[in-house]
C-alpha cells in the first residue's frame, strides 16, 4: 500500500499485480457474454477501488469485444473472435481509489491470446503448371506444389500432406514437400494429374483441397535433319558471284519452328578458298548454296563439296549423328576479256617530274592463252590528264606537271583507270595508283588581307602573322621569320610558334596602313621576301572603328564647306599665321592667337565627333553670325 501525504497519494508505486496472459478459444460458440478471469489489485486491501480498461477490443477497433466490471474486476468476452484476423489483444487495466479517484497501483497491460482451431482448409499457391523435357530420366524433378494454410503457423493445423489422386503411374509426389518427379523415362506428351493437399498431416479430422496440375513436355532434339537425296551435282559459269546455285531440302521429326527443327547447314569440305556460302531459307528450312566469290575455269574445273545438315540446338537423348552429303560443282568455261597482272598497281612519282618520264608499265593477258598479243590499252579515267598510256605496250608516262598540292590528289594519292581490249573487243579494267611524293616547290605564304593593330595610348602594339605552306613536313613548317637588314627600325619580328611570328611595333606611329616587308623561310631555308599590310587604328572589340562616308550634309557638313571662308575672315583680321588642312586620319594641334576655340578642332579626326549641335556658333562673335545663320537654315 502506498503511504498517504497531505497532498494525496504519492505517484510512486510498487507493482503488486501481474496476472498471466488470458486465453480464449477462436470462434467459441458461447453462450455470450462469457467470463474470462477476475483481475484483482493488492491495493484493494487498503483502498475502496474501481477498475477501468482500454485498448483494441474494448474502446478501439474491434470495439465491444471485451468489458471489465468496474467493481469486481471481472473480464468478460461478448462475441466470437477469428484468430486469423485478431490473434492477440493487448489491453490496459487501471485501478483507482473510489473517493479520491487517484490511481492506487500502476496500470496493468494484459494480453488475451486467441487459441487456434482448425477452421481453414489448406490452399494451393500459384498456378499448377510444370514443364519438363520429353524422355527425361526417372527421378527428374518436374516441379513443386506449394500450399498455404491460414491457421496458426507451427501447429498441426498447418501440417500439409501432398497426395496424387491420378497419374501415379507416371509421376511421384513427396507427401511432405510436394515435389513432383518423373516415375518413368517414357514421357512424351502433356499430362493432367490431380493433386490433393490435407492439413493435420492427413489425420482423419483434417481439412483438404483438390486441384489439377498440368505437366507439359518440351521437345528435345532427338531427331537430326535428314536429306531427301544422297548427293547433288550442279554447274555454274565462271566469273559469276553472289549467285544461288542449289536448294537442298531436309526433313526433321522434331517440333516445327523450334531450335530442334530449324536447320543449320555447314560446308565441311571443299570451301577452303571461300568461294561458297550456304544459308537456311527461313520459310522452307532448305539449305541455300551460293557462289560468293567468282570461280575460274582455268584454275579449277570441278569442285567437290561436303555439306552437313545440323540444327540450332545440339542433339539430345539420341545416339544419332549429324548427316552429310557430297555436292559436286562443275565450273563451265566463259570467253573472258583480258586480265591485268593485278587489279591495282602502285607507282611512286615525285611531283614536277618532267613530261615524258616513264613511270611504269601495266599490262594484261588473255586468261585462256596467257598471252598479251593483240591487246590494246586505253585510259578511261585520268582527272587531271597527267598520264599517257601507250596503247600497244601499256607504258605509263608523265603527260603534264604533277602537283601534289592539286585538288585531284587526296592524301598524296592520284588514281587513273586503264582499260585493256582484246581482238574480239572484250575488255578488262585495272586501277593505277600513283603515290605523289612531295618536293619543296612552295614557299610559306603571308596573309594578303590587312592585319589590324589596335592603337593603345602610351603603348607599342603587336600583331600575329600566320604563314601557310602547301608542302608537307619536313618541306614546310617550322617557319623562320625575319626583317630585311635595311629595315627602317619601326618594326621587329620574332617567332611565336611553328607557323606564326609576332610583328612588334618599335616606335609610336600614327594611325594608317603600313607595308612591312619580311622574309619567311621553311624548314629547308626556302622562302622569299613578302609584304604584309598592317592597319593601325582605333578599335572596339578588336575591330577598327568605321568612318562615316555618307555624302549627306548635316550642319557640320555645311560648316566644313564654309570653313575656308571663315579662315579667310580670320586671316584678314590677324597677321598671325595659322598653320593647318592636312594629314590622313591624324589628329593635329592648331595655333590660335587669343583664347582657346570653343569649336575645338575641325580636323578630320576631331575629338568632338560628328554631331549636329551648333550651339557653339552663338559664342564665336559677330563676324561668324552670318555663317551661323546659314548653318542653321541648312
Amino acid at each position: 500500500m502506498s503511504p498517504k501525504t497531505g497532498q494525496g497519494f504519492l505517484k510512486r508505486f510498487k507493482r503488486r499485480w501481474s496476472p498471466p496472459p488470458f486465453n480464449i478459444l477462436e470462434n467459441d460458440k458461447g453462450p455470450y457474454p462469457k467470463d474470462i478471469e477476475t483481475i484483482v489489485s493488492d491495493s484493494e486491501a487498503t483502498h475502496n477501488v474501481y477498475y477501468t480498461c482500454s485498448g483494441p477490443g474494448v474502446n478501439e477497433y474491434p470495439a465491444n469485444v471485451f468489458s471489465l466490471n468496474r467493481r469486481s474486476g471481472m473480464l468478460t468476452v461478448h462475441q466470437p473472435v477469428d484468430r486469423e484476423q485478431f490473434p492477440v489483444f493487448k489491453i490496459l487495466v487501471s485501478v483507482f481509489d473510489s473517493n479520491t479517484h487517484q490511481p492506487t497501483d500502476l496500470p496493468l497491460p494484459i494480453e488475451i491470446k486467441v487459441d487456434d482451431v482448425n477452421d481453414n482448409a489448406p490452399e494451393f499457391a500459384g498456378p499448377l503448371q510444370f514443364t519438363v523435357q520429353e524422355r527425361c530420366s526417372a527421378g527428374t524433378v518436374i516441379g513443386k506444389v506449394i500450399a498455404t494454410d491460414r491457421d496458426e503457423p507451427g501447429s498441426r493445423h498447418v501440417l500439409i500432406k501432398y497426395i496424387l489422386l491420378t497419374g501415379s503411374d507416371l509421376f511421384n509426389i513427396d507427401g511432405a514437400t510436394g515435389v513432383i518427379t518423373a516415375a518413368t523415362n517414357t514421357l512424351d506428351r502433356e499430362h493432367l494429374v490431380t493433386v490433393q493437399i490435407k492439413d493435420m498431416g492427413g489425420d482423419a479430422n483434417c481439412l483438404s483441397s483438390t486441384a489439377t496440375a498440368t505437366i507439359q513436355l518440351t521437345d528435345i532434339n532427338d531427331n537430326p535433319p535428314t536429306f531427301t537425296k544422297a548427293s547433288y551435282d550442279v554447274s555454274v559459269p565462271e566469273n559469276e558471284g553472289e549467285k544461288l546455285i542449289l536448294r537442298i531440302p531436309v526433313e526433321d521429326k522434331d517440333l516445327i519452328n523450334t531450335p530442334n527443327w530449324i536447320s543449320k547447314f555447314v560446308i565441311t569440305k571443299g570451301n577452303e578458298n571461300g568461294n561458297f556460302r550456304i544459308d537456311t531459307d527461313p520459310k522452307t528450312n532448305e539449305g541455300l548454296l551460293y557462289v560468293t566469290k567468282p570461280l575460274d575455269y582455268e584454275l579449277n574445273k570441278n569442285i567437290k563439296l561436303e555439306i552437313s545438315a545440323q540444327n540450332e540446338a545440339e542433339l539430345n537423348g539420341t545416339t544419332a549423328k549429324w548427316m552429310s552429303i557430297p555436292v559436286e560443282v562443275a565450273v563451265t568455261n566463259v570467253d573472258e576479256g583480258p586480265q591485268f597482272s593485278a587489279p591495282t598497281v602502285r607507282f611512286i612519282v615525285k611531283e614536277n617530274t618532267p613530261n615524258g618520264t616513264l613511270i611504269g608499265t601495266y599490262t594484261a593477258v588473255d586468261p585462256e592463252t596467257k598471252s598479251s598479243n593483240g591487246i590494246k590499252y586505253y585510259k578511261t579515267s585520268d582527272p587531271a590528264s597527267w598520264i599517257t598510256v601507250d596503247k600497244n605496250t601499256g607504258e605509263l608516262r608523265v603527260a603534264n606537271t604533277i602537283d601534289r598540292e592539286s585538288q585531284f590528289v587526296k592524301d598524296g594519292i592520284y588514281n587513273i583507270t586503264v582499260k585493256a581490249v582484246d581482238a574480239s573487243s572484250k575488255t578488262g579494267t585495272g586501277t593505277v595508283i600513283i603515290q605523289v611524293d612531295d618536293v619543296n616547290d612552295n614557299v610559306p605564304q603571308l596573309p594578303t588581307e590587312d592585319l589590324v593593330l589596335c592603337e593603345k595610348e602610351g603603348a607599342l602594339g603587336s600583331v600575329v602573322v600566320v604563314a601557310e605552306d602547301k608542302d608537307q613536313p619536313p618541306l614546310s613548317s617550322p617557319f623562320t621569320f625575319a626583317l630585311p637588314s635595311d629595315n627602317d627600325g619601326k618594326w621587329s619580328v620574332s617567332r611565336l610558334n611553328d607557323t606564326a611570328g609576332t610583328l612588334q611595333q618599335m616606335k609610336e606611329l600614327p594611325t594608317g596602313i603600313y607595308q612591312v616587308t619580311m622574309m619567311v623561310t621553311d624548314l629547308q631555308g626556302y622562302g622569299r621576301e613578302q609584304t604584309v599590310n598592317v592597319r593601325i587604328c582605333q578599335c572596339r572589340n578588336g575591330v577598327c572603328l568605321a568612318k562615316d562616308r555618307s555624302m549627306s550634309l548635316g550642319g557640320l557638313g555645311v560648316l566644313a564647306l564654309l570653313l575656308p571662308l571663315a579662315l579667310l575672315l580670320l586671316l584678314s583680321e590677324s597677321p598671325t599665321t595659322i598653320i593647318l588642312r592636312y594629314a590622313d586620319d591624324i589628329i593635329h594641334s592648331y595655333g590660335y592667337e587669343g583664347a582657346g576655340s570653343a569649336a575645338g578642332s575641325v580636323g578630320c579626326c576631331s575629338d568632338n565627333g560628328e554631331t549636329d549641335n551648333l550651339d557653339f556658333l552663338n559664342t564665336l562673335g559677330p563676324k561668324f553670325k552670318t555663317l551661323a545663320d546659314v548653318c542653321r537654315k541648312s
